[in-house]
């Protein structure tokens, strides 16, 4: 798109050259309609500027018309040239240049490039006419798009910065651009709202999360206690009841009073036979 600004500005740079030694109306108004009809030239912006140019508003009736034709050019659109009475007629290049050019101020807005629509602002008049002036702005470079032919409706993704500034443009621009920044800091603070809202949530969970896990390795740690204990008591009684065998005898890890008192009624009972 860069490009094609600038291959217009190149192309308009011999007409601003031929502008100072235009120094009758006629010679004027004839720049006016060569540069208009000239391949690439979209931007008339520094041409509206010069001296012999901007004299075309004192001229005479027959000439004064070419100055409102090119203020068309720049920033105007086809309805405007159809509407504004006594403009010179112009030429089929000049025709689809305006129409084009008319297409990309259009394209500012989604709900305007409907085939409907389009039709009646461009003064076509069928779809196919149409559909080939979209196709020869693409290939021209000057917007890229898509022809929704299903829907009936041209989707414009990004179009080229060829048209110039109405006069009195500005405010408005700065008016937008303010509302949409006020907009633009609005939406950041409802953002970072939520995310401190998200963080918050985040670390109550954390919190939570630990607490549980706490609270089950403590659980865990009393049942391993209880456990270990009820072993111990289980070992004792199994060791006393394993201290005796059939014999009388006393076994390994047997009390050592009862022992005694076993070994001693043996001895008698053996003394008596």
């Amino acid at each position: 798109m860069e490009q094609t600004q600038q291959k217009a500005l190149n192309a308009l740079e011999p007409y601003m050259l031929l502008s100072k030694s235009a120094n009758s109306p006629r010679a004027a108004a004839d720049l006016v309609t060569q540069a208009t009809s000239a391949p690439n030239t979209f931007i008339f912006a520094e041409l509206l500027q010069t001296p012999n140019i901007q004299a075309l508003q004192t001229a005479s009736k027959d000439y004064a018309p070419y100055l409102t034709l090119l203020h068309i050019f720049a920033w105007g659109t086809w309805s405007e040239y159809t509407e504004t009475p006594n403009l010179p007629k112009l030429s089929n290049v000049q025709e689809q240049k305006l129409r084009q050019l008319t297409l990309l101020s259009l394209s500012t807005s989604p709900s305007t490039l409907t085939y409907a629509h389009l039709l009646s602002e461009l003064s076509l008049p069928t779809i196919r006419a149409l559909e080939d002036l979209v196709i020869s702005s693409i290939y021209a470079g000057l917007l890229t798009a898509k022809l929704d032919t299903l829907s009936q409706r041209v989707d414009v993704s990004s179009v080229a910065p060829l048209r110039d500034l109405k006069p009195g443009s500005v405010p408005r621009m700065v008016s937008v651009l303010e509302d949409w920044d006020i907009r633009c800091v609005s939406v950041l603070g409802e953002i970072e709202e939520q995310l401190r809202e998200i963080r918050r949530k985040a670390q109550e969970q954390r919190k939570r999360e630990t607490e549980h896990e706490k609270a089950v390795a403590k659980k865990m740690g009393e049942n391993e206690d209880g456990k270990g204990k009820l072993g111990k008591r289980g070992g004792g009684e199994e060791a006393d009841e394993m201290d005796i065998d059939e014999g009388g005898r006393r076994l390994r890890g047997a009390k050592r009073g009862g022992g005694n008192f076993l070994s001693g009624l043996g001895r008698r009972l053996g003394g008596g036979n």
